[in-house]
């Protein structure tokens, strides 16, 4: 196995993109190495990307936020700017692992694993963020919600790599929220999650929201039907039932040893219920 840390991102995509055979980029580390030590994973070239400087910031960049690939989940923890933009977002990244692995987990690697049970990803669609690929040629941005498309796999094209996540400027009177059930009470893998944003008008009637669930599906679901359900309500009680039906409705677990399909299908309608409650209440509705 070879091993290449470049210092910049047109390198990298150019090591990845020109070896023949599996590659893998490593940026904190924390799935990667482990596939690696199991036998999992045996790819002829890893590409360590913490070596690039621009991809260890993260930036302030029109009224958003633009977290670097290589930024492990704790310093988000840390940034008081973006906690108070996207809490949800932050409390979801500081849920991957424990507090060592925070410091080298990064919410792009927990992305780019694909694992349906991320932490970090439903709460970054929820808050509609955006990835910045990087390619041997030219870079794009696309939806978060684009790039798994199933367990273990992601729209990636050879060399390509997430260079950044952009976290857009949050609205006025707006909220996120992030929940998740685990069988332990600690450091386990999320059986149901569910990630809400939302905004209100200034009478407290939500105008716009987005809703994304983890753990029931073979990738995050982002689901459309729920946020319908939020939209020109305050929230009553008939708003909050309708969407912990849709999210129900959207759900396609499995039966595993973290819970069966009829727990999973009606838990995670609770938690979009109880992560509304707290996104409706960071953005001030009553």
């Amino acid at each position: 196995m070879q091993y290449e840390a470049p210092e910049t991102t047109k390198a990298a995509a150019k090591l990845l993109f020109g070896t023949r055979g599996s590659t893998r980029v490593l940026a904190g580390g924390t799935d990667l190495l482990v596939q690696l030590r199991a036998g999992m994973k045996e790819p002829g070239l890893v590409v360590d990307i913490k070596h690039i400087a621009a991809l260890g910031a993260i930036k302030k960049e029109r009224g958003g936020f633009r977290i670097g690939a290589a930024v492990p989940s704790a310093e988000m923890s840390e940034h008081a700017g973006l906690c108070k933009a996207w809490p949800g977002v932050v409390e979801a990244a500081g849920l991957i692992g424990s507090t060592q692995i925070q410091g080298r987990a990064t919410v792009a690697g927990n992305l780019c694993n694909a694992s349906p049970a991320a932490d970090s990803v439903p709460a970054m669609i929820a808050a509609g963020a955006v990835a910045r690929i990087a390619g041997p040629r030219k870079r794009r941005d696309i939806p978060v919600e684009k790039i798994a498309t199933g367990p273990g796999k992601t729209s990636l094209k050879k060399g390509e790599l997430v260079e950044s996540i952009f976290l857009p400027k949050r609205p006025p009177r707006s909220g996120d929220a992030y929940l998740r059930f685990i069988p332990r009470t600690e450091m386990d893998i999320a059986a149901a999650s569910a990630g809400v944003s939302l905004t209100l008008d200034r009478k407290g009637v939500c105008t716009d929201a987005r809703v994304a669930l983890g753990a029931v599906g073979p990738r995050v679901i982002l689901v459309k039907q729920a946020a319908k359900a939020l939209i020109g309500t305050r929230l009553d009680e008939d708003a909050l039932a309708a969407l912990a039906a849709a999210c129900s409705a959207a759900a396609r677990p499995i039966d595993d040893k973290r819970g069966t399909q009829e727990f999973r299908t009606h838990v995670v309608g609770v938690l979009a219920r109880r992560a509304a409650r707290i996104a409706f209440e960071r953005a001030g509705g009553k």
